[in-house]
């Protein structure tokens, strides 16, 4: 059973930054691409960043400039750094691992973190 661990959300003010951390766990054989999307009070859930296996990235248009995002193949893990807060990034972010084999699957499957609230105040 794939389990997706994230930590770093919280209560922050507008301008400074943070980081979001997710550790994928569960017999894990490979992962094509880990990241982040979220999801605000009334609105769709949308991608913030993700990044493949072998390093291409794509992000959303909001966070555009003020993110890094960041992963270990090794360790199935993947960070978010976003800089220069804006209230409008309130939201709950949620980790993903897209297109993941196990050492118990047949085929890839995706999977998705229970979230994480982030909350930035003006």
């Amino acid at each position: 059973q794939v389990q997706l661990a994230e930590s770093g959300g919280g209560l922050v003010e507008a301008g400074t930054s943070l980081t979001l951390s997710c550790t994928a766990s569960g017999g894990i054989v490979s992962i094509n691409t880990m990241g982040w999307y979220r999801q605000a009070p009334g609105e769709q859930r949308g991608l913030v960043a993700e990044v493949d296996r072998d390093g291409d990235i794509r992000s959303g248009d909001s966070v555009k400039g003020r993110f890094t995002i960041s992963r270990d193949n090794a360790k199935n893990t993947v960070s978010l750094q976003i800089v220069n807060l804006k209230p409008e990034d309130t939201a709950v972010y949620y980790c993903v691992a897209f297109h993941t084999y196990t050492d118990s699957s047949f085929g890839p499957d995706d999977y998705w973190g229970q979230g994480t609230q982030v909350t930035v105040s003006s």
